[in-house]
């Protein structure tokens, strides 16, 4: 099992999560992080971090969409360790559902 990040995290791009991962397995896109499935090591500290509950374990029903986005982005974006601001508009945009057309590859 490893930890993935859902769409959820679009146009929020919360990052406390980043800085507790002990491998360094996050990455940053344009508007939203994903996590290395390759890289997760499943220790879950990154979950109660997250203050919109964007990441999941790979074994919950519906994931795999998620998994793939996950694996594929991770090879493109850079590996982020620190936390940064969110964007100005992320408090808006946090209780959206169904925003994967929002995502910038």
């Amino acid at each position: 099992m490893t930890y993935i990040i859902t769409d959820a995290c679009i146009r929020c791009k919360y990052t406390e999560c980043v800085e507790v991962c002990p491998v360094d397995c996050f990455h940053e896109g344009p508007n939203m992080l994903v996590i290395d499935p390759s890289t997760c090591i499943d220790c879950g500290v990154c979950v109660p971090f997250c203050p919109i509950d964007a990441i999941i374990p790979d074994t919950e029903q519906g994931s795999d969409q998620w998994v793939e986005l996950n694996q594929r982005l991770s090879k493109a974006w850079p590996v982020i360790t620190k936390q940064k601001a969110p964007p100005e508009d992320a408090d808006v945009w946090k209780d959206k559902k169904d925003k994967l057309p929002f995502l910038i590859e």
